[in-house]
């Protein structure tokens, strides 16, 4: 065999070698959670809990059906903001910014909805939906080993997963998205993993913008709850708002 060609070779054998690792990770992160079975096996989703940014505290809640409908609340002394998306229609009730009225969300916050909406994530079936997944090797969060993937979405936006090394359980997530010609960076740092049908949930997230991260919040779940009945209206823009637009 010609070096040339062994080269080429060893080459080859290192990318698929590679690729098969970040799909080996995948894998073992899938399984952590409880694995892709079970995973699939919810098809609704209710969570409650509390957001924290310094001394201000707010009670936060989601509702999410599969494979894309997703509701969020936010509320402080009795007034609810709701940002909603129902597969076609995004949408959102701000009283805190004077508006009571259900109106349209702009292309940005839009964009950032649709991706939360992904009910089982971008790793599950990430080849079906057109995402990209690479192993980058190991990295370091705060100090402990982590594995380190890449996942590049369909619409170009890139999340960055740290995985523990024993539990294989994602502990930081950093997203990239280009809005607009604008880099936007994030990160969300999870925690304290509790079962939830049969499926690992994180109930402590700490999250925040890469630009400014002493501007961090902390959402505490109290309460995840799977299969549970949700009508899909309660996704749905009111339809006087929606035929006013």
């Amino acid at each position: 065999m010609s070096r040339t060609l062994c080269i080429a070779c060893c080459i080859c054998f290192a990318a698929l070698g590679h690729a098969q690792t970040a799909e080996e990770l995948v894998q073992k992160n899938l399984l952590a959670h409880g694995g892709i079975d079970k995973i699939k096996s919810i098809k609704s989703l209710r969570m409650s809990g509390r957001l924290q940014s310094g001394s201000f505290t707010a009670q936060v809640g989601r509702d999410a059906l599969a494979p894309d409908m997703i509701r969020e609340t936010f509320t402080v002394q009795g007034m609810t903001q709701i940002e909603a998306y129902d597969g076609v229609t995004g949408w959102k009730i701000s009283p805190f910014e004077g508006r009571k009225d259900p109106e349209f969300l702009g292309d940005d916050d839009l964009r950032l909805l649709v991706e939360e909406a992904d009910f089982y994530g971008p790793l599950v079936d990430y080849q079906a939906k057109g995402n990209k997944v690479e192993y980058l090797g190991h990295d370091s969060i705060d100090g402990d080993d982590a594995f380190k993937l890449k996942v590049t979405l369909k619409n170009g936006d890139i999340f960055y997963y740290y995985l523990d090394p024993e539990t294989y359980l994602e502990i930081r997530v950093e997203t990239v998205r280009f809005i607009r010609g604008a880099v936007q960076e994030a990160f969300r740092e999870m925690g304290s993993y509790k079962l939830a049908g049969g499926v690992y949930y994180p109930f402590s997230v700490q999250e925040g913008s890469k630009q400014h991260p002493g501007d961090s919040s902390k959402v505490s779940l109290d309460k995840v709850e799977v299969n549970v009945p949700i009508d899909k209206s309660l996704f749905q823009m009111p339809a006087a708002a929606k035929g006013g637009r």
